[in-house]
């Protein structure tokens, strides 16, 4: 691929989530969301704002990207014919965006057979777009852009450890969390993508989450990946797909924290 067609990817992503953004600043905390449940067991909010903000990221993609392939967290699959899919999740973190916590954010990746190429995670409400890809590890705001870098602890004793929800997955799976995380220095949850972001911006070490999907976490792996950090499955194979995620901002933690993991059997 030629720099000029890596920039061509390049702006259809940033035009894709400056649609979203304009979708989504409209609706957060205004009360208009129009929720309901996706789930048949538990609670899986969706909003107007979820369907919108992808109804607008598809039509900026069909204009600049019409042969690339889509995949949608809210409108599912369009096939394409040149190889390449755009990742999307609208709003990652719905539950947070209904409760009036910045802390979700708009997902837009693009993949070639081989994984992720190029992603952002952008948080419209803090101005803070975090890029990765092409040779860009970069973080946006108010104008100003500045390098992402991962900062590893020096141990797990010394690690911020993030995750979405203390009841994560299976039993097992909790179990195996749960031992991580009498290991580190601080656990903390909650932030769905926006803890990625943290991760590759150097603030926080480790992301552990299970039951995810490929659009939750294609666009974290391009970002971390260009800032320095690792992120695989809990037996540290590739995770383009989603699942069990461990994503670690140095290959000494990533390795720690497999070790824990690797007690939860595979399901």
């Amino acid at each position: 691929m030629d720099q000029s067609e890596k920039d061509a990817l390049a702006m259809a992503a940033h035009e894709a989530a400056d649609a979203a953004r304009h979708v989504t600043l409209s609706y957060f905390r205004n009360g208009q969301l129009g929720t309901s449940n996706k789930a048949h067991r538990g609670f899986d909010p969706v909003t107007r704002a979820d369907r919108e903000a992808e109804e607008a990221m598809r039509a900026v993609l069909q204009r600049l990207r019409p042969d690339d392939a889509v995949l949608g967290e809210e409108h599912g699959e369009t096939p394409g014919t040149s190889g390449l899919t755009w990742v999307l999740d609208p709003i990652d973190g719905t539950r947070g965006f209904i409760s009036g916590t910045p802390t979700w954010g708009t997902l837009v990746s693009v993949r070639d057979a081989d994984g992720p190429l190029f992603g952002l995670i952008d948080q419209p409400w803090t101005d803070e777009r975090f890029v990765g890809g092409f040779g860009r590890a970069e973080l946006q705001r108010h104008g100003r852009t500045v390098p992402l870098r991962v900062r590893p602890a020096p141990g797990l004793g010394e690690a911020i450890l993030f995750s979405t929800f203390p009841e994560i997955g299976t039993p097992a799976e909790a179990a195996a969390f749960a031992a991580l995380s009498q290991e580190v220095m601080l656990t903390r949850y909650g932030m769905d993508c926006y803890a990625y972001a943290l991760l590759a911006a150097g603030n926080i070490d480790l992301v552990v989450e299970a039951g995810l999907f490929a659009y939750d976490v294609q666009a974290p792996i391009a970002v971390i990946e260009a800032a320095g950090g690792i992120v695989t499955d809990w037996r540290g194979r590739p995770v383009h797909e989603g699942g069990r995620v461990l994503a670690a901002a140095s290959r000494e933690l990533h390795e720690a924290a497999l070790e824990i993991l690797a007690r939860a059997p595979e399901g």
